[in-house]
């Protein structure tokens, strides 16, 4: 079989690049709507940083008899959550935008929620659902992108089966822990019951 051969003007490849250098990473080849796949990109940097925020409140107010296991996923996917991030704003650098982290509007900017949770059950719920938000919009958005910017559609792949991996983690713990919710807040002792007056007194009735 013939070796498929490799066709292209690389003089001017060359010539474009130095005409272009001010560009960055963007080169003629891209055929993408640059301005709209920034604004997917902040958007789902919105995304990351309440999914970030959110494990992060989950692991710090987590507690209960099973809450030690469930508080290292909670950790764990913080921390991936904010890589995530890291790398979307820099793909939007790469495309000469700015990555937005204001405050103001972030949650309107995000597609999943930023939800507490009433105890430990609830937070994974909110956590898992969150998840599957982001399975959703992360493939659209693949999707739409397609062809015209494979560095930004691998990126978004592999944030997507990460965020996959995710969801399974926190359908697992919903389902090892059932559907009986452990309070947030370690749950206040109970005033030891006061003894019966007649208690030890000797008096027979």
């Amino acid at each position: 079989m013939a070796s498929k051969p490799f066709l292209t003007d690389i003089e001017a490849i060359r010539k474009r690049a130095r005409e272009h250098i001010d560009q960055g990473a963007i080169t003629a080849g891209y055929s993408a709507d640059r301005e709209t796949v920034i604004k997917l990109l902040n958007e789902a940097l919105a995304t990351e940083i309440v999914c970030t925020l959110r494990y992060k409140y989950h692991y710090y107010m987590a507690s209960g008899i099973h809450s030690q296991a469930v508080k290292a996923e909670f950790l764990e996917h913080a921390q991936q959550e904010q890589e995530h991030a890291d790398r979307i704003a820099e793909r939007i650098t790469q495309l000469d935008g700015k990555p937005n982290f204001n405050p103001d509007g972030l949650l309107s900017r995000a597609h999943a929620d930023y939800a507490e949770g009433a105890d430990l059950v609830d937070m994974i719920k909110e956590d898992l659902i969150a998840e599957r938000i982001a399975i959703d919009t992360y493939r659209a958005i693949i999707e739409y992108i397609g062809a015209d910017d494979p560095t930004t559609r691998r990126i978004m792949e592999e944030v997507l089966a990460q965020e996959e991996e995710h969801a399974e983690d926190m359908s697992t713990l919903l389902a090892q822990l059932g559907q009986q919710g452990e309070p947030a807040q370690p749950a206040r002792a109970q005033p030891a019951a006061k003894p019966s007056p007649n208690a030890g007194s000797g008096w027979q009735h």
